[in-house]
């Protein structure tokens, strides 16, 4: 059962993970009032780094920042080596 609800939890904040840099970026097209970045970067750290990282990738948002280009991958490897050890 805690196997079930650790696969939940990385399924679920990967893919809000994701859909909140598609929406950053569609806000970001509009000229409109963005997600503030400690808001994004918390989101990865609590575990959407996975979702974010291909988010960045597919919708072209926040690659020309070193920070988030290097930062977002980094905490991707991160998150999944601890839910592999927790998985076990």
């Amino acid at each position: 059962m805690l196997k079930g609800l650790l696969i939940s939890y990385c399924f679920i904040v990967n893919v809000i993970g994701f859909i909140v840099m598609g929406r950053d970026k569609k806000l970001a097209k509009a000229h409109k009032w963005r997600i503030q970045e400690k808001t994004l970067w918390g989101l990865a750290v609590i575990g959407g780094a996975i979702g974010m990282t291909i988010a960045m990738n597919v919708f072209h948002h926040k690659t020309r920042h070193l920070l988030f280009k290097v930062g977002f991958p980094f905490l991707a490897i991160v998150d999944l080596v601890i839910f592999i050890i927790l998985l076990r």
